[in-house]
């Protein structure tokens, strides 16, 4: 078993640790939002480019990720693969153009040089992202995010039961990883070797254990935060709340100028799309 099924916070000396949780958490959706709505592929690559370099800086290992960074390249992948299979004259529509690889016009399965563009940009965003999300989710503490939350509006409640989410991922991943060893103690074979009807049902001995012992804690939480009246005052205070400094200042100052980029470029496009294929 290795670590890189342990997804949650990592606490490091860098400086993405020390910015606030709420300046990191309007990067992501600011980023996510304007990185979602452009088709600009030099806008799309800049941003995949800073959030490698931040993801780099960040000190996260790749091993520490590799699990959840494998199954969202296949899921893009697939994505893809579907886009391409429903449509896949899509970018000849978009761009105006037809610069055929193979096939012919007349036929339903050709791929020309717009299709590929179409599907490099999906595959821009679909990547783009991923380094941002994991930057979120590893430089974060819980319980700093969810006094960020109550910072920028949300209601306490609310933030509360999303730190409680964060908090709760290692905790679900340590019992799978402790029950699936129990279950290979007693023999059953749930590794690559095995075959994969026998790989299901291991799968199936793991999942309803943990789903029982996950509703366990959710009862004994539930009754804990009741028995100290949690939720009756419209107000609270919070212990791990960081007040910003100026690097969350200056980081703001840098999400702002990418997000009026985006949103100029909107203009020099006119529309959403970049077309090289434009003579």
């Amino acid at each position: 078993m290795t670590n890189n099924l342990f997804i949650g916070y990592l606490d490091r000396p860098t400086f993405l640790h020390r910015l606030s949780g709420s300046t990191k958490l309007i990067g992501f959706i600011s980023f996510s939002i304007i990185g979602m709505i452009t088709f600009d592929t030099r806008f799309l690559l800049g941003i995949l480019i800073m959030s490698l370099f931040l993801f780099h800086q960040a000190q996260i290992k790749y091993r520490e990720v590799a699990l959840i960074i494998q199954v969202i390249i296949a899921l893009a992948v697939f994505n893809l693969l579907m886009v391409y299979v429903f449509n896949p004259s899509y970018g000849i529509q978009i761009y105006g153009t037809q610069h055929l690889i193979f096939g012919s016009p007349n036929h339903y399965f050709n791929l020309s040089w717009e299709e590929l563009f179409y599907l490099f940009n999906l595959l821009l965003k679909y990547i783009f992202a991923v380094p941002l999300a994991l930057i979120f989710l590893l430089t974060t503490n819980p319980s700093e995010f969810a006094a960020s939350l109550n910072k920028i509006g949300l209601s306490y409640r609310i933030s509360y039961a999303v730190e409680i989410a964060l908090r709760y991922i290692p905790t679900v991943q340590h019992d799978y990883r402790t029950i699936s060893l129990a279950q290979q103690a007693r023999g059953y074979e749930m590794s690559k070797k095995a075959p994969f009807k026998q790989r299901i049902s291991g799968a199936v001995r793991i999942l309803l254990p943990l789903i029982f012992t996950s509703l366990e804690r959710i009862e004994v939480i539930s009754q804990a935060m009741a028995l100290r009246r949690f939720g009756r005052s419209k107000k609270r205070t919070w212990y791990m709340a960081r007040p910003f400094k100026i690097a969350d200042y200056l980081s703001l100052v840098v999400i702002i100028a990418w997000v009026i980029l985006g949103i100029y470029l909107f203009k020099v496009n006119q529309g959403r799309f970049w077309n090289p294929f434009k003579n």
